[in-house]
């Protein structure tokens, strides 16, 4: 086995938090975390169950974007790539090694 040599599969996931977030991810959970916290020391003379969905709102939306995906980093990434795929242009030029820069052969 001279020069060979494996890539374990989980390589990318020592560089990330618990092995599952960036640093990105945990500032939007600890952002919305504090929102909550802040809204519920506001709503805790309301006892309505509306009060207590619209405190809450702010975890669960932030929770819901770092959530882990197959196939990608998660939801935040997922949603950044479709929009990048649907704002992005479409038409894709071919630049490869066998074209003549868009000029025809006249040697026939």
């Amino acid at each position: 086995m001279d020069n060979m040599y494996l890539i374990p599969a989980n390589s990318k996931r020592s560089i990330l938090y618990f092995g599952l977030f960036n640093m990105t991810d945990l500032i939007i959970v600890g952002s919305g975390s504090l929102v909550t916290l802040t809204l519920i020391f506001i709503n805790s003379g309301n006892n309505s169950l509306k009060a207590a969905l619209i405190s809450i709102a702010p975890l669960l939306v932030c929770a819901f974007l770092v959530i882990p995906l197959p196939y990608q980093h998660n939801i935040r990434t997922f949603i950044k790539n479709v929009y990048i795929y649907f704002t992005r242009r479409r038409t894709y030029y071919w630049k490869g090694w066998c074209i003549n820069s868009g000029e025809e052969d006249s040697a026939e």
